[in-house]
């Protein structure tokens, strides 16, 4: 919102002043215009004539004095206004900087300083629904650099790598800050036209994710090995290629999710929705498929019978 220049302000002003001096002469000539000699001519006594000049000047007066009221009023709605715009820049220029203030904790070595900014990010998405899809993107943005996963993308579900270190603890102790910027986005108002969220080579092994809304998540070539999602809303989406060996998935929302060529060995899916979801070429080794709803959309993988051994219950 940009203020208007000086001279322009002044302009307008003396355009207004003009404009209202004019109107409070013409107007109550024209309302009530002076009485003419040829209409006073008719009047034999003069001091009825001074009377009916008196009367038509206080008719004039009366016009006036209702212009000023009402010009009077138009001022005092300009300077409401204009009091409400300065409050509205003023209001943008403090969330501006309390945006500007968090992401510089952001990038500070200390844990507990990071911390804060992310709230600070939260506490701004809440007071301004305008820049919560731009605090998003940060804080998503803050997850990939924190917590990248570096290795290649794979053609196929074959990882290289174990599916979780020797004594790996969980996401929330050994990354406290990713994994509360984690709670954010998936606790976060889910506004109709929101772009999913993008963690795509992150590394977020054993992080905790259950019962969050990660509709249409974008996460490609990551890494949610041993992740807790239960019940976690994951409709829609795209998990192409991503380890999610061990997953904790039961009762997920999996509906038209991409899991092509994912590694799901021993996860556990038990109660999963999987209806239209793509499986393709996903590896579900000692996964546990017991109970999971499933339709005719539903793409599996090559030689794999959803009804053996474990005998899922089918959508219709």
């Amino acid at each position: 919102m940009r203020r208007p220049s000086p001279w322009l302000a002044g302009t307008l002003l003396a355009v207004a002043f003009l404009f209202a001096f004019s109107a409070l002469v013409v107007i109550p000539l024209v309302l009530h215009p002076n009485l003419s000699n040829a209409e006073l001519r008719g009047v034999a006594d003069a001091q009825t004539r001074i009377t009916l000049q008196q009367a038509q000047a206080q008719l004039q007066n009366n016009v006036r004095s209702t212009l000023l009221q009402g010009f009077a009023g138009l001022v005092l709605v300009a300077g409401a206004v204009a009091t409400w715009r300065q409050v509205q820049i003023s209001r943008l220029g403090q969330i501006t900087d309390r945006i500007t203030r968090a992401v510089e904790q952001l990038a500070s070595d200390n844990t507990h300083v990071r911390i804060g900014g992310l709230y600070a990010l939260e506490r701004v998405a809440r007071d301004s629904s305008e820049d919560r899809q731009t605090i998003t993107r940060i804080l998503t943005a803050f997850i990939r650099n924190r917590s990248p996963w570096t290795l290649p993308p794979q053609s196929d579900h074959q990882h290289p790598t174990p599916a979780l270190d020797d004594g790996m603890l969980r996401l929330g102790l050994r990354a406290e800050d990713v994994q509360m910027a984690l709670y954010i986005l998936g606790d976060r108002p889910r506004p109709g036209d929101e772009r999913p969220l993008y963690l795509s080579f992150a590394d977020l092994r054993i992080a905790s994710l259950a019962g969050r809304d990660l509709r249409g998540l974008i996460c490609q070539n990551a890494n949610l090995a041993g992740a807790w999602l239960q019940r976690a809303q994951l409709n829609d989406a795209y998990l192409k290629g991503t380890d999610l060996r061990q997953a904790r998935l039961e009762g997920a929302r999996l509906v038209n999710a991409k899991l092509n060529f994912a590694h799901l060995k021993d996860a556990d899916l038990h109660g999963a929705d999987l209806r239209g979801a793509d499986l393709t070429g996903v590896c579900l080794d000692g996964a546990n498929l017991a109970g999971v709803d499933f339709d005719q959309r539903t793409r599996w993988p090559e030689g794999i019978n959803p009804d053996q051994p474990y005998e899922p219950t089918r959508s219709g």
